[in-house]
């Protein structure tokens, strides 16, 4: 854990700074305190990650739970006349968090994890590339200095009534100069920062080109502040809540309300919560071990463990829901992080700066951060991944990109869950048309065959009755099932209508193997039998005369 500390300290300083934006945003969408955002990432990065297997991953509070934070705090903090009290919301959420939590750790001890393993390949590459492209365009009204409340990564639709693109289309009618010139310049030092020829030099090994771009953003922001037309207003840079405005850092915590902890739309709260938070922290867990240039494979169970225990606590000092998330994870990998130090380094960080240093941090510019995060927008959906993809065919390209525009256009969840649909959807079509192999185009004088596939269900139904009717009359078939493992019962039956059809009309038919629904139903039986019936052979006889 500490031995690559010469590259795990400047990438944990790099996810700080991203992250410490992030975690407002995630607040501020969900309904909830500020500081909550920032209780989430101390206990993502201090506590889940000494538990976690993961080397590279990031944990804290979730862009995808938002909306589901949201409408639980109004709905626990509504009373039946109507009147809602914030507070109260954020304090019953929270002992629903902690319910969350303790779900998690039984679906980790039920070895629940390997669910993220079933998503294929090109959702999860289309999830990263819609990630990254969503970032991007996140980014471009804080790039340009437009006066706006950060969303952070969240859906279409945002709180101010735009959307991703409208949004963008805004902010280019509220352009700061300023904030333009530190976005170029920043950018500028960061594609510097990637050329081998800065790599080679020693220096640039050690300094970072994220943290020169922070510390050249708090420079110009201070010169631009005296300097009229060029000033950047409070919501064009970090905020985080200054612990002397609320009576001490302690004040800043929360605890959770355990009054109605029995009640039944607390515990569909924290099922709700456990359920998705653990989906996207295996995705995430999936998507970030593809990304690891070492390729080391997290182990999932311990992970849920370790998101379980990661959600008690945030629960019970006031924090937001905690899942491992790519973008910090991401920003981790391409800053050099090697080992857990630097999202645990990431995670003190936090704790420190919102205890001692708050103010220097509201000191930094959006726009210093939205550079940082094209870079990693860029490298998580490079043009060449779309080119790669599409090379491996349709079957593959088509989830990829639906799964990006479903999370562009709506969010996270959604994207993946169309994209998902449409994987399945092609798997069963694939298995849909080719349950046989059938020429129409035979040798004439050789009879048509018909070669059953090992296993064909009832979603076969269709196209075998398509085969089987363009068969014309007095021709000769054979139908070869002796490489068939499972025939569903309706296919049977499809076989058995033809047969009679084929005496009536004059199709001359030789079946190859047999129509058994399921040949291994025999073994089992047969097995059963010698089980029970000890050395008496008459079931032999019957599973070979059947």
């Amino acid at each position: 854990m500490f031995s690559k500390l010469k590259s795990d300290l400047p990438a944990g300083l790099i996810v700080f700074l991203v992250a410490v934006p992030l975690c407002l945003g995630i607040a501020l969408a969900s309904g909830a305190p500020l500081f909550s955002g920032i209780i989430a990432g101390m206990v993502g990065g201090i506590v889940v990650s000494l538990i976690s297997g993961s080397k590279i991953g990031v944990s804290g509070p979730a862009a995808g739970l938002a909306v589901i934070v949201a409408d639980a705090i109004a709905q626990l903090g509504t009373n039946p006349e109507g009147v809602f009290d914030i507070q109260r919301g954020f304090s019953l959420f929270l002992s629903a968090l902690v319910i969350a939590g303790i779900i998690q750790l039984i679906l980790a001890f039920v070895r629940a994890g390997i669910i993220g393993y079933y998503f294929p390949n090109s959702v999860i590459k289309g999830m990263l590339s819609g990630i990254g492209i969503l970032i991007i365009l996140k980014q471009i009204p804080h790039a340009l200095g437009h006066d706006v409340i950060p969303d952070g990564f969240f859906g279409f639709f945002q709180q101010d009534g735009e959307n991703t693109f409208t949004e963008i289309l805004v902010s280019f009618r509220d352009i700061n100069p300023a904030a333009v010139i530190i976005t170029v310049l920043s950018m500028t030092i960061l594609v510097l920062w990637e050329q081998n020829f800065i790599k080679r030099l020693k220096v640039f090994q050690i300094i970072q080109g994220p943290l020169v771009v922070v510390v050249l953003g708090i420079l110009l922001s201070n010169f631009f502040s005296s300097s009229e037309g060029y000033h950047l207003d409070s919501d064009e840079m970090v905020s985080i809540p200054l612990p002397w405005e609320s009576g001490g850092f302690v004040n800043l915590f929360s605890a959770p309300d355990w009054s109605r902890v029995f009640t039944l739309e607390i515990f569909v709260i924290a099922v709700t919560l456990a359920v998705v938070a653990s989906l996207e922290t295996l995705l995430c867990v999936e998507a970030t071990d593809k990304l690891d240039p070492e390729k080391n494979v997290t182990p999932t169970n311990r992970e849920l463990l370790a998101q379980g225990v990661g959600n008690i606590t945030s629960g019970l000092i006031g924090g937001l829901p905690i899942t491992q998330v790519i973008v910090r994870s991401s920003a981790n990998i391409q800053s050099g992080g090697k080992t857990k130090m630097s999202a645990f380094f990431h995670g003190i960080l936090i704790l420190v700066s919102a205890m001692f240093i708050p103010n220097v941090l509201n000191m930094i510019p959006l726009s210093s951060l939205a550079a940082i995060l094209f870079i990693v927008g860029y490298k998580l959906s490079k043009p060449s991944l779309f080119i790669e993809i599409s090379k491996k065919g349709k079957a593959q390209f088509y989830p990829f990109l639906v799964t990006i525009l479903g999370i562009v256009f709506t969010d996270l969840l959604i994207g993946i869950g169309i994209g998902m649909a449409l994987a399945i959807f092609l798997i069963l079509y694939k298995n849909f048309v080719a349950p046989f192999s059938f020429r129409e185009d035979h040798e004439p004088g050789k009879p048509l065959e018909i070669k059953l596939s090992e296993n064909v269900t009832f979603l076969n139904k269709a196209a075998i009755m398509q085969a089987l009717n363009v068969i014309p009359a007095n021709s000769e078939v054979v139908i070869d099932a002796s490489a068939s493992k499972y025939i569903h019962p309706d296919v049977v039956e499809i076989f058995d209508n033809f047969k009679i059809h084929a005496e009536s009309t004059g199709i001359k038919l030789t079946i190859v193997g047999d129509f058994k629904e399921d040949k291994l139903n025999h073994l089992v039986r047969f097995k059963n039998s010698v089980a029970t019936k000890g050395n008496d052979n008459s079931y032999l006889h019957e599973v070979f005369n059947s």
